[in-house]
This record gives structure tokens, C-alpha cells and sequence, in this order.
């Protein structure tokens, strides 16, 4: 029996949901997950928690509680407990989805109140995922085909605000573009000379070539790599919630606006990383996961935690979709909360080496759309609803010099305004249930 798990245990098991890999080599490519999204799991509560007017050392709490609560998260969607959990690769950390509603209501009525809303919105959500078959008909293929592709080209700025330096005075510089550039060259040139599966740690190469470069030109901080201690352990409901109705139904729209963009990431992933479809026992425990995790973290006083299209993108650029490999990637973020050292070494990234390593990610999620959509066939009315669902989600919230949404309420110009996704996906959901399923069906020729 040992001889049988022995020989099981195998890297080819890296292109297969479950199997065993050799934790040796199992590590680099959880790493890799951890450090293709570990950066933007952190800017959200600074952003956050500055609008609310918390203290360095109240964020430098929540920063390390985040970390671990991601951690487990993952875990969760890796290995489900009871009905919580997709049993996918999916990759959590704390969302941006929310960073305007939660700076409005902690800003408005205080962190506390902010944090109470979280926890309610997220057993909203988990309760919605797990009652997942009696609306999963509604996110019919070419609904699902166009917010995947809609979250795909929402990225594209995400990256290159990455590649430029980030949210930094120095943006778009010579040298962040440069380091941008090595580190996308490295990535490319890895890909294209290196052997079997390590053809697939090209982002990790990457990552690893562009921080060496950084530090050598003075781009890296690691003062406050003793910053917190040693070891510290996170600190359980460091705020004692408090509920305020307007804050809660405001944050539970956002929720369902987060619920539609872990369909869109479940379901490109599985698209891209397995190569099938979606099915609804899949949605049901990733959207119940997102729920019941964001309230987990809310207890630890963070935002809400969600799927990260970061990662989706990874997986649909490597094929890397084994469970037990993106589990270690789950530890090295639960060690990162555990050990300040560990997580303030992840944070001293330089945005342009991960913006590097990520533009062409985000842009493979926008193909597995397109795939997507080609799959579900170019009828009439596919056709109808994701350009018509595309063009007003893009165009709507890409308008900068008149604000389009001046007509509506406050509440819907915070979901809607800046949110290409939500807009696409709830177009997308209204084209799909009043056009006529009779309607032309004759393909469209070249």
C-alpha cells in the first residue's frame, strides 16, 4: 500500500486536481501562487483603513490578520468543510471589489460599524451559495462567458498600474519600467527555453530575477523586516462590531456584485485550468465560501476575502490546477500571519516586478472569455447579449469627462459606476431573460 502511494506521489500530478506532488517540488509553484497575489492582498485594508482614520499600528494588525485569513480561506476552498469550499485551486485574499462602499462607510460611521456590516453581508452571501440550484439557471454560458471577459479587461489597468510602480510618486519612471520590462522578458524567456513543468514556473523566475535587480538599484526596503516580532499571533474581533441597517444594505449590494465576479473567476478557471464546465456544486461552495469566509474575516476585523483573479490567471497560463500544490501556497500565507518576518518580506515586492509578471496573466482570463464565448456558439442572440452587456459595462464606466450616472441614486452610482463587471453581469443576466430563445440562430460567417 505504501509502494502505491509512493509511486502516485508524482510531478505530473501539478496538471491534475487531485494526486499527490513531492513537496519539494510542490513548493515553488504554491509560491508562486503567494507572490502573484500577496501585494494587492494587503493594499485594500491600507486603503481602507486610512479612509476610516485607523492608526500604523491598528493597520499593522489588520495587515497580519489579513494574511492569515487568507490563508485559511484557501484552505477552505482547496479542501471544503461540509457544503464551503469549490474543491478548485482558488486562491483568496481580500477584495478590491470593496474598497469604495467600505471607505464610505467607515469613513461615515466609523470601522466598528464597517466591520459589522461585513460580517452580515458575508452570511448573505454564503447563504446564497449554498442555495445555488434554484438560481444557477439564470447564469446561462454566454452570461457566464461575458463577465469572465469583462473581469478580464478590468485587470489590464490593475497591471499596468503594476508595471508603472503602483500608487507611487515615482510612476512611470524609467527605472520601474525597465524592472517591468526585465522582469516580463525574463518570464517570457523562461517559458520559451526551460523544460517540462518548469516551463511553468516562468512567473517565479520572474519574480525572483526582478527583486534581485530591485534591490541592486536601491528599490527594496527591508528596514521594517522586524517590524511586529518574531512570531505573533492574529488578534481575534480587535473591533467589537456594531450594525447600522444603511451600511449593511449598502455593503450587502457590493456582495452581490462580489458573488457575480467569483462566478466569473470559478468559472474561468475552470474553463481554462480543466478544460470543462463549471458545475453547480462547484458555484454553490465557492460563492458559500466567499460568504461564510468574509465573515471569518470580519471577525479578525478585515474586509471581505474573495477569489483572486490574479491567480485565476496563473492557473490558465500554467495549467497548474493540483490541489495539494496550491495548498502549500495557502500555508506559506498562514505562516506570513503567524510571522511578521515572512509577511514583511513578501510585502517588499516592488509593484513593476510583480506588474511584470502579472500584465500578461490578466490578459490570458480575458481570452478564456472569448474561448468561452466561442463555445457557446455565435448565434444571434449570444452575440447580442455580450457585445450589447460588453459595450454598455466598458463604455459606461469608462467615461471620465461626463459622468453618465449623474441620474441615479448615490447607492447605484457607488456599485455601478466604477464596476465594469457588475454592470456587464447584470445587463448580461436582463438581455438573457427577455430575448427571445427562438431568435436567430444562423451562425455569423467571417
Amino acid at each position: 500500500m505504501k509502494m502505491k502511494s509512493k509511486e502516485n506521489t508524482t510531478i505530473g500530478n501539478i496538471y491534475r486536481l487531485n494526486g499527490r506532488v513531492p513537496l519539494l517540488k510542490a513548493i515553488p509553484f504554491g509560491l508562486q501562487h503567494v507572490l502573484a497575489m500577496f501585494v494587492s492582498n494587503l493594499t485594500p485594508i491600507t486603503m481602507i483603513g486610512l479612509a476610516s482614520g485607523l492608526s500604523g499600528k491598528e493597520l499593522a494588525i489588520l495587515l497580519q490578520n489579513a494574511m492569515f485569513v487568507a490563508g485559511i480561506a484557501t484552505l477552505i476552498q482547496l479542501y471544503p468543510v461540509w457544503k464551503v469550499g469549490a474543491k478548485l485551486p482558488i486562491v483568496m485574499g481580500v477584495s478590491f471589489t470593496f474598497v469604495t462602499i467600505l471607505s464610505y462607510v467607515g469613513g461615515t460611521y466609523g470601522y466598528p460599524t464597517m466591520i459589522g456590516a461585513v460580517l452580515v453581508g458575508g452570511v448573505c452571501e454564503g447563504v446564497l451559495g449554498l442555495f445555488a440550484k434554484y438560481w444557477k439557471r439564470f447564469i446561462t454560458p454566454v452570461v457566464s462567458a461575458s463577465v469572465v471577459t469583462a473581469i478580464g479587461y478590468s485587470l489590464f489597468t490593475v497591471g499596468a498600474r503594476s508595471f508603472g510602480g503602483g500608487y507611487t510618486d515615482d510612476f512611470g519612471s524609467v527605472q520601474n519600467l525597465v524592472l517591468g520590462l526585465v522582469t516580463l522578458a525574463v518570464c517570457l524567456i523562461f517559458n520559451a527555453v526551460a523544460k517540462g513543468y518548469l516551463k511553468q514556473l516562468s512567473v517565479l523566475a520572474g519574480l525572483i530575477v526582478g527583486y534581485i535587480i530591485a534591490l541592486c538599484l536601491g528599490q527594496v526596503d527591508l528596514s521594517g523586516m522586524l517590524d511586529g516580532g518574531l512570531i505573533s499571533l492574529p488578534h481575534l474581533l480587535p473591533y467589537r462590531p456594531e450594525f447600522n441597517l444603511s451600511a449593511i444594505i449598502s455593503v450587502v449590494i457590493i456582495f452581490m456584485v462580489s458573488a457575480a465576479e467569483t462566478i466569473g473567476d470559478s468559472t474561468a478557471l475552470v474553463a481554462g485550468g480543466l478544460g470543462r464546465e463549471i458545475t453547480e456544486k462547484e458555484i454553490s461552495g465557492a460563492l458559500a465560501c466567499d460568504g461564510f469566509a468574509s465573515s471569518i474575516s470580519g471577525l479578525f476585523g478585515c474586509p471581505p476575502v474573495t477569489s483572486f483573479s490574479q491567480n485565476v490567471g496563473l492557473v490558465n497560463m500554467t495549467k497548474v490546477v493540483n490541489r495539494f500544490t496550491i495548498m502549500t501556497g495557502a500555508v506559506f500565507m498562514i505562516l506570513a500571519g503567524l510571522f511578521p518576518p515572512i509577511g514583511n518580506f513578501f510585502a517588499s515586492l516592488p509593484q513593476s516586478v510583480l506588474g511584470g509578471c502579472t500584465i500578461m496573466m490578466f490578459g490570458t482570463i480575458m481570452i478564456s472569455g472569448i474561448q468561452m464565448l466561442a463555445k457557446t456558439g455565435f448565434s444571434q442572440r449570444n452575440v447580442t447579449i455580450a457585445a450589447l452587456s460588453l459595450a454598455v459595462g466598458i463604455g459606461f464606466t469608462s467615461t471620465s469627462e461626463v459622468e453618465i450616472w449623474n441620474i441615479f441614486p448615490q447607492i447605484v452610482k457607488d456599485v455601478f459606476s466604477a464596476n465594469c463587471v457588475a454592470v456587464v453581469f447584470v445587463v448580461a443576466i436582463i438581455l438573457s431573460l427577455i430575448l427571445p430563445k427562438n431568435m436567430e440562430i444562423e451562425k455569423i460567417s467571417g
